[in-house]
């Protein structure tokens, strides 16, 4: 009898041994290409999901899903300081999208750009007006945006946050520097010559203007900038016995240079001698800035 239970036992295993081969030969390559197609991820995770939900793909795209999850509560406290800006326009509107991660190794992978593009393409597409319509839209696969970042988190294993912006104006134009970690989209009034706006783009990429114009400037930073000047004014004992109101009047030429180093169309060309305005004036008298947006991952 003992013979005969170890015989049945030995039996059951080679069954089990059995399913679970033809399990895994099941799981075949267009199976997993068709999930890695539907989702995003990896070739691998594709098929370990495959195998958990035994040729479910409903199931395994909720295992893909729960994962990216995971990864993303886990990882909630990371810095995402790497990743890809890109842009585009298309007609009289420009789009910037940022997909960030924790490393560089991640960034300069090509599936990882091409995973930013396709998260741009769905925005255009779908005309989204902010970051926040953006993640509630669906691709053609019916994934939201925000499905998408959250299984490119699993995917990857680190932290993925999402920025986005959208202008319009008569004229677009865009710039994103080489490193790929930061870039412009701007608005003219009118259409102007492509190098010009092509320099002007680069010039707010490059030296970060905090506003258009000194009008646009916001009133908390011309605030916080004018307290600055005057108070560095009080504590100069050369100043300690003029009055508040030639004190006033230093701290006016102090803004004048605060606004000329920091508002687009006050700054001067890089390594030139007229302004930003003056170089827009010289192609056209009427043409100006009138939108801006910039962006740049920080480390």
């Amino acid at each position: 009898p003992n013979r005969v239970r170890g015989y049945a036992g030995r039996e059951d295993a080679c069954k089990k041994q059995t399913l679970n081969t033809e399990t895994t030969m099941e799981i075949k390559a267009a199976d997993v290409m068709k999930l890695r197609k539907m989702t995003g991820a990896g070739m691998m995770d594709c098929k370990k999901a495959l195998m958990e939900a035994e040729g479910d793909y409903d199931r395994a795209q909720d295992i893909i899903r729960e994962k990216g999850k995971l990864v993303v509560a886990k990882r909630a406290d990371r810095n995402a300081s790497e990743g890809v800006v890109v842009t585009k326009i298309v007609g009289q509107k420009a789009y910037l999208l940022c997909l960030a991660c924790e490393t560089d190794f991640v960034a300069q992978n090509v599936e990882f750009t091409a995973s930013a593009q396709a998260m741009l393409d769905v925005a255009v597409a779908n005309d989204a007006a902010d970051r926040e319509a953006l993640l509630g839209v669906k691709n053609a696969e019916g994934r939201t945006v925000e499905e998408m970042v959250t299984e490119k988190s699993g995917q990857t294993g680190e932290k993925i946050e999402l920025a986005y912006y959208r202008i319009e104006a008569p004229y677009c134009a865009a710039y994103v520097h080489f490193n790929k970690k930061l870039g412009t989209i701007l608005g003219f009034n009118k259409e102007v010559p492509e190098e010009v706006a092509h320099t002007v783009a680069m010039q707010a990429t490059a030296m970060a203007p905090i506003s258009i114009d000194v009008a646009d400037c916001p009133a908390d930073v011309v605030a916080h900038e004018r307290q600055i000047a005057v108070e560095a004014m009080k504590q100069d004992p050369k100043n300690a016995n003029k009055p508040d109101a030639i004190l006033e009047k230093i701290a006016e030429g102090k803004m004048r240079k605060f606004f000329e180093e920091n508002t687009l169309l006050n700054q001067l060309v890089v390594g030139e001698k007229e302004t930003i305005a003056e170089l827009i004036r010289k192609a056209d008298k009427e043409a100006t800035v009138i939108a801006y947006k910039r962006f740049a991952l920080e480390a």
